[in-house]
């Protein structure tokens, strides 16, 4: 089922979150493909590092993180913490992550959907997590950029 509700946080299944937590650590010894890393952040109640698996889209040069459960707990802390994280696979990057306007979301969203995440085709992610075709237009990305965040990754 697709996120509907723009401003809330579906979190994820059990068993969901055990093997986003098994990737993120295979992607940091870069045992995941290339465009899967480990997303490294304090929590912003704990402090302590929290770790997600995430798949890095590319677009005319720059390269972004899409939250597919919209206002996620890694989008609070990355806010939280000024906007700075680590990437990691094999070696840790820290970041700058500036969050995209909504309306410069949608050829994002697509470059996203062209990419295969770890496990899961365009297809599967299109329709479970945006509620749309894998050949979506940008008119209909348009309309669902609200709910997903999205952040240019910078260097430092």
């Amino acid at each position: 089922m697709p996120y509907k509700d723009p401003g809330k946080y579906r979190p994820p299944r059990r068993h969901i979150a055990l093997v986003n937590r098994a990737v993120a650590r295979l992607a940091s010894m870069g045992l995941t493909p290339k465009n899967t890393v480990s997303l490294e952040v304090p929590g912003r109640r704990s402090g302590r590092v929290r770790r997600t698996s995430v798949v890095v889209a590319e677009l005319e040069g720059c390269r972004y993180l899409v939250s597919l459960a919209g206002e996620s707990e890694w989008v609070r802390n990355v806010r939280a913490n000024g906007n700075r994280a680590s990437l990691r696979r094999r070696r840790l990057l820290p970041v700058h992550l500036v969050e995209v306007p909504v309306g410069d979301r949608p050829q994002v969203l697509k470059a996203y959907l062209s990419k295969r995440a770890y496990s899961k085709s365009p297809e599967f992610e299109a329709r479970e997590f945006f509620g749309v075709s894998p050949n979506a237009t940008l008119d209909q990305l348009a309309e669902i950029a609200d709910r997903y965040p999205v952040f240019r990754i910078e260097m430092g």
